[in-house]
Formats: structure tokens, C-alpha cells, sequence
């Protein structure tokens, strides 16, 4: 199992009704899980919690058999860069950085970037998956939103998570990139058996 998430407690000061009341899911690796609710039912907050941007719960939360809540703050770093590739409604993108330069920023902090033109590669060969690979020198703001948002996606696979995170990256699309995205999340699933 990569992820089990037991008795989950979850609310907000000032706010009687809870996020989550004893919220209990397990996760398997390679599996593609879609969350799905109204406006405010929790999802953003669901992902938080998995991704540690969001600490404050009662229960547990194991990835891969450890405890999260029980990691220290560095560890947590290190698990959010080696193991979590998060993907958001909005893309993210630094707009000073080009887009090799947005691709490469979670593996220049990665242990492994020693091996800078292993990861340069990987980063080549993602951006031919995609077809932007001749887009590398241009700035976030030459490219369109669902390309922004497709760069965000690789930036997100850099590190070789073993579980992406997408919070709605679809939701500022309009339906045709809508529909290049969900492909390209259930092509990785398919192809790489990322979670």
C-alpha cells in the first residue's frame, strides 16, 4: 500500500461542521483515484493533508508504511520534494524563470542533481512527450494557460514522485486542454504506474 489515511479528524476554527469526521482511505501504487465533491467539501484540504502543506488533523497519515505526522520538518521537505509531485489550478510557474528553468527547480534542490545532465535528459524527453520541447527559452507568460499547465505537470515528474497530487488542473482550462491534460495524468498512470 503507498498511502493509507486512518480516522481522520479535520475542521477550521470558528467552524462547528468538520472537514472530515473519521475520513479512513488506502491508496495502492499505480492506482489512479479521482476525488470528487461540491465546492467545499474538502478536496484542496484532502490533498493538503497528504502533501503536508496542511499539518493540523487528528488520525494518520502513511505513505509508504511512515508515519508523515511524525516526520520532522526537514524530512517533511524531503518528502514533498522526493516523493509528492503537486499539480494546482493555477499552474504556479515563476514568470522570471524560463520554462527549463521552472522544469529543473524542484531537482536542483533534489539530492540527486549532482547527476545535472541525467536530470536534464529526463527533462527533455518529458518535454517531447508533451511537444513543447522546442518552447524551453520562452517565459511563462508566451505560452498559453493549458500549456502553463501542462509545463506545471512536468515540472511536477521531475523527481520521479512515486504520487502526483493534482488539485483541479483542469479547472482553468477550456474543454480541449481540459481533455489534453486528463490524458497526459492517465498516460503517466498508464505508462509509469504513477499514482
Amino acid at each position: 500500500m503507498l498511502l493509507q489515511l486512518k480516522d481522520i479528524y479535520k475542521s477550521y476554527p470558528g467552524n462547528p461542521v468538520p472537514v472530515f469526521n473519521g475520513l479512513n482511505l488506502q491508496v495502492n501504487q499505480g492506482e489512479l483515484v479521482a476525488i470528487t465533491g461540491i465546492s467545499g467539501s474538502g478536496k484542496s484540504t484532502l490533498l493538503n493533508l497528504i502533501g503536508t502543506l496542511d499539518h493540523d488533523y487528528e488520525g494518520q497519515i502513511k505513505f509508504k508504511n511512515t508515519n508523515i505526522n511524525s516526520l520532522s520538518h526537514r524530512e517533511k521537505e524531503q518528502y514533498r520534494n522526493e516523493e509528492i509531485g503537486f499539480v494546482f489550478q493555477n499552474h504556479h510557474l515563476l514568470p522570471q524563470c524560463t520554462i527549463w528553468e521552472n522544469i529543473l527547480i524542484p531537482a536542483m534542490i533534489h539530492p540527486d542533481y549532482q547527476d545535472s545532465k541525467k536530470v536534464e535528459n529526463r527533462a527533455q524527453q518529458l518535454l517531447e512527450i508533451i511537444g513543447l520541447s522546442s518552447r524551453v527559452s520562452d517565459y511563462p507568460n508566451q505560452l498559453s494557460i493549458g500549456e502553463c499547465q501542462r509545463i506545471a505537470i512536468l515540472r511536477s515528474l521531475i523527481n520521479h514522485p512515486a504520487l502526483i497530487l493534482a488539485d483541479e488542473p483542469t479547472g482553468a482550462l477550456d474543454k480541449a486542454n481540459s481533455q489534453l491534460i486528463a490524458d497526459l495524468l492517465i498516460q503517466l498512470n498508464q505508462k509509469k504506474q504513477i499514482t
